[in-house]
C-alpha cells in the first residue's frame, strides 16, 4: 500500500498527550502507522505542513441529519431553502441545497469542509431506521451513525412495571441489533408517552406515566443499567426532561442523581439549565455554577452543550409535547409526529434574536458550560444541530471560547438583563487550541467509545485537518487547508476533492435469545408490520464498522 507523509506540522493531539509539537505524521491504508524505521521506505506523497496546525478529524457527537423528522423539517421551510446559498454540482460533488436542515450531500459536504469527518444524528425511532440508514448513505465523506429513542417504548415500560430487568437488557440488545444502531437514547422519559396519549406532560421524575405505571426516574436507570451490561460503548444519552422550562435546572440535577454513580450523558446541557419560575418569564436565569458543581465532581457523567447561537433555524426533537409548547410561544408552524409504540416529535420554525433577553441568555448558559466545567474531557461541543444553531456555527464558537473581549462584544450588544442573570461577563477563562482540539475531537471521541477516532496515534483511522494559523480564529476554522478522510484528501483549500461514501458506524451487542419469544408475541400484538420485517438486512449496509461491546 502507498505511504502518505504529513510532514512537519504543528501538530495538537491531546488524547496523546502532544500540544503544538511539530512532528511528522505517517499514513497507510487509512490508518495512522509508526514512522519506518527503513531509510530506504520513502512514502509515495508528502504534504509539508510546516508553519500548519494539524489535528485529527472533528467528530460531532450530537446533531440531527437523517430520518424522517429532518425529511420533514426540509419541507416545511421552502423559503428557508429559496434564500439559501446552494450547492453548485461539480466534477466531484452533486448539487444541494442549504439553509437550516441541509440536504444530504450538502451535509457531508459542509462538515467535510469544516474539518469534520464523523457524525451522529441523536434521535432515530427504530421504526425509521431503514429511513435513517438510506439518508446517511445518501451523506457523503463523513463516517456517521445514530442513536435508537428508548425513553418511551412501550414493551421498555412494561419490562420496567412487571420488574424483568434481564428481559428489558435482551430487549435493548434485540433493538440495537435489529437497527444498526449505536447508542441507546432517551427523550422526556416517559413525557412523551403521556402526550401521545392524550396530551399532557410527565414534570417531575416522578411523576408517574399512566397506564404503565412508571416514572421518568425508573426509565433512566434502568435504560443506564442495560447499557452498562451490554458493554455498549457510548452510555444512555439522556435528554432530560422539562426541557426549555425556567426552573429546570432542579430536573436536570434530579437527572444526574438518578443514574446513581452509572455512566450516563446528558446531551444539549445549555436547555436544561435554566433558573426562574416557569409562570413569571422575568425570573428567567442561568443556574450553570450549580449543575457544573456537581457534573465535576461526579466523573460518571459527560455533557455536551447544544449551543445557542443566533439566526434563524428550525427546531427538531423527539420531545413531542416540547414541540408544541414552541409552537405556542412562537406562533409559527408546527409538526407534530408519533411512532407507534416507540417515540414522538415536534418541529417549529425559529428564530434567536441577540436583543432577545431569552435567547441572550440561552446563549450566555451554553458558554459558561464550556468554560466553567474544570474538565474539557468530559464535554463535547454542539448546537444540537439544528435546534441551537447550525454545524456550520462551530467555527464561530470556538473563537468565542478563545477570546474574552469577543464575549464581551457580544454581551455588549445584548439586553442589560442578560449580563445580570448569568456569570459569563465574569469568566476570563480563554481556550486554547489544545481545549479546542479536545471538545472538538478527543473528548466527543473517548465519550462515544470509539477508540480509533479523535487521535492520531498509531492505529488510529486517518482522519486529519490542517489548518492554516490566522489571527482571525472563526476564518482559521472555516476554511482548512486539507481535510483527510479514511487517508484520502478530501478537502483542499476549500474545494471537495474527493467523495467517498464514508462509513456506518454501529453496534451489535451479545444479547440473550432466549427471550426471543416473548419479544415477537408481544411485538406480533401491537405493531403493525410482522416482527421479520423489523430488522434492518444487512444489505443495507455496503461499508461498516462494527464497534465492539465490552460487556
Amino acid at each position: 500500500m502507498s505511504l502518505f507523509k504529513i510532514a512537519g506540522g504543528t501538530v495538537y493531539d491531546p488524547a496523546n498527550g502532544i500540544d503544538g509539537e511539530v512532528r511528522d505524521i505517517w499514513i497507510e491504508a487509512g490508518k495512522v502507522i509508526a514512522a519506518p524505521t527503513d531509510p530506504a521506505v520513502k512514502p509515495s506523497r508528502i504534504f509539508n505542513a510546516e508553519g500548519l496546525c494539524v489535528m485529527p478529524g472533528g467528530v460531532d457527537m450530537h446533531c440531527h441529519i437523517a430520518g424522517p423528522k429532518v425529511n420533514v423539517a426540509r419541507k416545511m421551510m421552502p423559503d428557508d431553502k429559496r434564500l439559501a446559498e446552494k450547492v453548485v454540482r461539480t466534477q466531484s460533488t452533486r448539487s444541494g441545497t442549504m439553509g437550516s436542515v441541509p440536504s444530504t450531500f450538502a451535509t457531508g459536504y459542509k462538515y467535510a469542509g469544516l474539518g469534520y469527518t464523523t457524525a451522529f444524528d441523536a434521535a432515530i425511532p427504530a421504526l425509521a431506521a431503514r429511513h435513517a440508514h438510506e439518508e446517511l448513505r445518501d451523506t457523503p465523506i463523513i463516517d456517521k451513525g445514530f442513536f435508537v429513542l428508548m425513553g418511551n417504548n412501550h414493551y421498555i415500560m412494561e419490562q420496567i412495571q412487571k420488574g424483568e430487568p434481564e428481559r428489558l437488557k435482551a430487549y435493548v440488545g434485540w433493538l440495537l441489533n435489529s437497527t444498526k444502531g449505536y447508542a441507546a437514547k432517551i427523550v422526556n422519559p416517559g413525557g412523551v408517552e403521556v402526550w401521545k396519549s392524550g396530551g399532557g406532560n410527565v414534570h417531575g421524575l416522578d411523576d408517574m406515566v399512566s397506564h404503565f405505571e412508571v416514572t421518568p426516574r425508573q426509565i433512566i436507570s434502568s435504560i443506564a443499567q442495560a447499557a452498562i451490561e451490554l458493554g455498549l460503548p457510548h452510555p444512555v444519552h439522556i435528554h432530560c426532561n422539562n426541557l426549555g422550562m425556567p426552573g429546570n435546572w432542579s430536573t436536570t440535577l434530579e437527572t444526574m442523581k438518578a443514574l446513581e454513580g452509572r455512566r450516563g450523558h446528558l446531551t444539549h446541557i445549555q436547555f436544561h439549565s435554566y433558573g426562574g419560575d416557569p409562570d413569571v418569564q422575568s425570573t428567567f436565569c442561568s443556574e450553570v455554577p450549580k449543575l457544573v458543581e456537581y457534573v465535576n465532581s461526579h466523573p460518571n457523567i459527560t455533557v455536551d452543550v447544544g449551543q445557542v447561537m443566533f439566526s434563524e433555524t428550525t427546531s427538531m426533537t423527539g420531545d413531542g409535547p416540547l414541540g408544541y409548547f414552541l409552537h405556542k410561544v412562537t406562533g409559527r408552524k408546527w409538526f407534530s409526529g408519533d411512532s407507534e409504540m416507540e417515540s414522538g416529535c415536534g418541529i417549529v420554525p425559529i428564530v434567536y434574536k441577540d436583543k432577545s433577553m431569552v435567547h441572550g441568555l440561552q446563549w450566555a448558559i451554553g458558554l459558561e458550560w464550556y468554560l466553567l466545567m474544570d474538565d474539557p474531557w468530559r464535554v463535547g461541543m454542539s448546537t444540537d444541530h439544528p435546534n441551537g444553531g447550525s454545524f456550520m456555527a462551530y467555527p464561530e464558537i470556538i473563537a468565542l471560547l478563545m477570546s474574552k473581549e469577543r464575549r464581551r462584544e457580544v454581551l455588549s450588544r445584548m439586553h442589560p438583563r442578560v449580563k445580570e442573570r448569568c456569570t459569563l461577563p465574569d469568566i476570563d477563562r480563554e481556550y486554547s487550541l489544545n481545549e479546542i482540539a479536545i471538545i472538538t475531537r478527543a473528548s466527543p471521541a473517548r465519550i462515544l467509545g470509539l477508540k480509533h477516532k479523535g487521535h492520531l496515534g498509531v492505529g488510529a483511522d486517518a482522519d486529519v485537518t490542517i489548518y492554516t494559523p490566522n489571527p482571525d480564529i472563526q476564518l482559521m476554522f472555516e476554511l482548512p487547508r486539507v481535510v483527510i478522510q479514511n487517508g484520502q484528501i478530501v478537502v483542499e483549500q476549500g474545494e471537495i476533492r474527493a467523495t467517498p461514501e464514508g462509513k456506518l458506524l454501529h453496534v451489535a451487542p451479545e444479547w440473550d435469545e432466549s427471550h426471543t419469544p416473548h419479544i415477537q408475541e408481544w411485538f406480533e400484538k401491537y405493531y403493525t408490520l410482522q416482527f421479520s420485517n423489523y430488522p434492518v438486512d444487512d444489505h443495507y449496509l455496503r461499508q461498516h464498522e462494527v464497534v465492539a461491546t465490552t460487556p
